[in-house]
């Protein structure tokens, strides 16, 4: 049986050398797992378009993206979740919590103190480094 694969992207989204954090909500798939935010690929977007989309759809921000970080898969029991993981900034003075139960911004060096979702974690270990 082969696993649906599920292309998503996701922002470290940085401001005064902290990162947004997010938490999903409870009523969710990872419900209460704190995430990178950022979502599914739409067929013809390129990465960096779908990322754009994903931050106004579910926090109604606008961002720039900086740069590359990496990507990552883990395989849940819905499918395998393969994300591509960028460095940005806001360019909106707003993140509002549409989708999400809760935020913080965190300090590089704090972001192993949340519950990640697990295809989150290579990019947090690779941004606490930092």
């Amino acid at each position: 049986m082969s696993n649906k694969i599920i292309n998503v992207v996701a922002a470290a989204i940085i401001k005064d050398n902290k990162v947004f954090c997010a938490q999903r909500a409870n009523n969710k798939s990872l419900g209460g797992y704190w995430e990178l935010p950022g979502g599914k690929l739409e067929i013809g977007e390129s990465p960096e378009q779908a990322l754009i989309r994903e931050i106004k759809e579910e926090f109604n921000a606008d961002i720039e993206i900086i740069d590359y970080v990496n990507e990552a898969s883990y395989d849940y029991d819905f499918g395998t979740v393969v994300m591509k993981t960028y460095r940005a900034k806001l360019t909106s003075n707003n993140l509002e919590l549409l989708e999400h139960q809760d935020s913080i911004w965190l300090e590089l060096s704090k972001l192993n103190t949340l519950n990640w979702a697990p295809v989150d974690r290579p990019a947090v270990r690779l941004l606490s480094k930092k």
